[in-house]
C-alpha cells in the first residue's frame, strides 16, 4: 500500500514544483527589476520580430533608461492624468474605471480609458504579448500584483515612463523627447509632455509630430487636468524626495 500511494504523491509534487518554479521565477525578476533597469521588454521584442517577419529592415528600436530625476515632472503628471488618475491611490487595480467600462461596454458604447491602470501597463509591456484571451488576463492580474507588491509607486512610474511606447519603435519618454522635440526628457514642457500622453493608447495611430484634431483636443484635456492634480498626493508621486 505504502508503495501504491507514493507513486501519486510523487507525481503530485512533481506537478506542484512544476507550477511553483515559474511562479518563483518571475518573483525574482520582478524583485530584481525594482533597482535594475530592464534590457528590453517582452513589446519592445515582439515588435521587432514582427517588424523582421515584414522585412522591415529599417526598423530600429530606440529605447533610452533615465532615472526618475531626470525626467520632467510635467511627463509624470502628464501620463497619470492622461491614463491614471487614482494611480497614487490604487494597489495595481482600478475597480471603479473597470465597473465604468462595462457599463459602457453594455450600454454600447466604446471603452473608457482609464479601465487598464499603470501598474497593469507595466505588467504586460513588461512580460506579456498582445492579445485579449483569458490566459494573457490572468497573467496580466499576476505580475500587477507583484509589481505593486514589490515595487514603490515611484518604481512603477518611473519604468513606465522609460518602457511606454511613443511611437514606431520609439520607447520610453527620453527617446520621444529627442525623436520629437529634440531635448532630454528634463526639459520637457507641460504642453509636450501632455502631447506624448495622449499618443499612448495607440502611439502608432495617434501621432506626435502630425497631431490630428482629436489628439491637439485630447491635449487640452489633459492640460487641464494637470493642473487639477498638483496637490502634495501626486507630488510625492511625481517628484520623490
Amino acid at each position: 500500500m505504502a508503495r501504491g500511494r507514493s507513486r501519486p504523491w510523487r507525481i503530485g509534487r512533481a506537478l506542484l514544483l512544476a507550477l511553483l518554479l515559474p511562479l518563483l521565477l518571475a518573483a525574482a525578476v520582478v524583485l530584481a527589476l525594482r533597482w535594475w533597469p530592464p534590457p528590453t521588454t517582452a513589446f519592445m521584442l515582439e515588435a521587432r520580430l514582427t517588424a523582421l517577419a515584414r522585412g522591415e529592415r529599417d526598423y530600429r528600436t530606440d529605447y533610452r533608461w533615465v532615472p526618475l530625476e531626470q525626467i520632467s515632472p510635467h511627463a509624470a503628471l502628464a501620463v497619470i492624468a492622461s491614463e491614471d488618475q487614482q494611480f497614487p491611490f490604487h494597489y495595481g487595480f482600478d475597480f471603479n474605471s473597470i465597473r465604468e467600462a462595462v457599463r459602457a461596454h453594455e450600454r454600447g458604447g466604446r471603452k473608457l480609458r482609464g479601465a487598464s491602470t499603470i501598474s497593469q501597463q507595466v505588467a504586460k509591456n513588461l512580460f506579456l504579448w498582445n492579445g485579449h484571451s483569458f490566459v494573457r488576463k490572468g497573467l496580466e492580474a499576476l505580475f500587477t500584483l507583484m509589481i505593486e507588491t514589490a515595487w514603490p509607486k515611484e518604481r512603477i512610474l518611473e519604468v513606465y515612463l522609460n518602457i511606454a511606447q511613443f511611437g514606431r519603435g520609439i520607447y520610453g519618454v527620453e527617446a520621444a523627447a529627442h525623436s520629437y522635440f529634440h531635448q532630454d526628457a528634463a526639459r520637457l514642457n507641460s504642453s509636450e509632455a501632455a502631447l506624448l500622453a495622449v499618443v499612448l493608447p495607440n502611439p502608432l495611430l495617434l501621432h506626435v509630430e502630425a497631431p490630428s484634431r482629436y489628439v491637439l483636443t485630447q491635449r487640452d484635456w489633459t492640460l487641464r487636468q494637470m493642473a487639477n492634480l498638483g496637490g502634495p498626493a501626486y507630488r510625492n508621486v511625481i517628484e520623490p524626495p
